[in-house]
């Protein structure tokens, strides 16, 4: 009995000491500006593990981080093209809804050596998790296939991406990556999820975000595109006249 008094005194013992610490985060930039020569951004995730308030212990690793960033939610369709009678034609398609137009995970090591599948997807932290349980159209098997075609065409055009060393540790509590925009990042706001796991249990989490949004002429253009569509056709329209007619008078024989 004793025994048992002292198994169950240590577990509490331990399990009090690793939720007695908190993250402290923050992203390198709050807002990011699209330009006329945007070729894309960097911005840097950094943070510490600290105790929490009213704490004297340092924390005691190793720790491990995992980092997502998830970009503004999307309706995608997936197809499958199929060969009939030498022609290559869309046959079946699946629709997606409120799928990340960005994904990304960061962590220090391999995903299987911090924690478990079952804690990964309870977390929705792998990129599978983003697209499989959100298609409207289709059965289990055909959400499934398709989802998996999604990710991976997402992650050959930089869209999803999965880092297993994109964090690094400075110290035993401190560590920082880098998040990298393509340059036609989806405007609006990103939300960062910080995970800190030990010994494979979960034990604090935070969230953090930065907005991405066009300025200056770019700004104006996606404004008009929305709120005037007729005019901003017709606009277009006319230009495109006006540059083939001064095409042909420039380069007249």
């Amino acid at each position: 009995m004793n025994r048992i008094l002292l198994a169950i005194l240590a577990f509490v013992s331990c399990v009090s000491h690793a939720a007695a610490v908190q993250l402290v985060s923050q992203v390198s930039r709050a807002e990011v500006a699209i330009t006329s020569s945007f070729q894309g951004e960097t911005l840097t995730v950094f943070g510490a593990v600290e105790p929490n308030a009213g704490e004297n212990t340092r924390p005691q690793g190793p720790f491990h981080v995992i980092i997502t960033v998830t970009g503004p939610l999307q309706n995608r369709v997936t197809r499958r093209k199929s060969n009939i009678f030498g022609v290559w034609l869309n046959t079946d398609q699946v629709k997606f809804t409120d799928v990340p137009s960005n994904y990304q995970v960061l962590s220090d090591t391999w995903l299987d050596q911090i924690t478990d599948p079952i804690t990964l997807a309870e977390n929705d932290i792998p990129l599978e998790r983003q697209v499989r349980y959100s298609a409207t159209d289709a059965g289990w098997w055909d959400g499934f296939a398709f989802g998996n075609e999604l990710v991976r065409l997402m992650e050959e055009n930089g869209q999803f991406r999965l880092a297993q060393q994109g964090v690094q540790f400075r110290s035993g509590t401190f560590y920082f990556a880098q998040v990298v925009l393509p340059s036609d990042a989806v405007p609006g706001p990103y939300l960062v999820r910080t995970y800190l796991f030990k010994d494979g249990e979960l034990i604090a989490d935070r969230s953090d975000g930065f907005t991405v949004r066009k300025i200056g002429f770019e700004r104006f253009l996606g404004q008009a595109a929305r709120q005037q569509p007729l005019l901003y056709g017709l606009v277009c329209v006319a230009l495109a006249l006006f540059t083939g007619w001064l095409g042909g008078i420039v380069f007249r024989r």
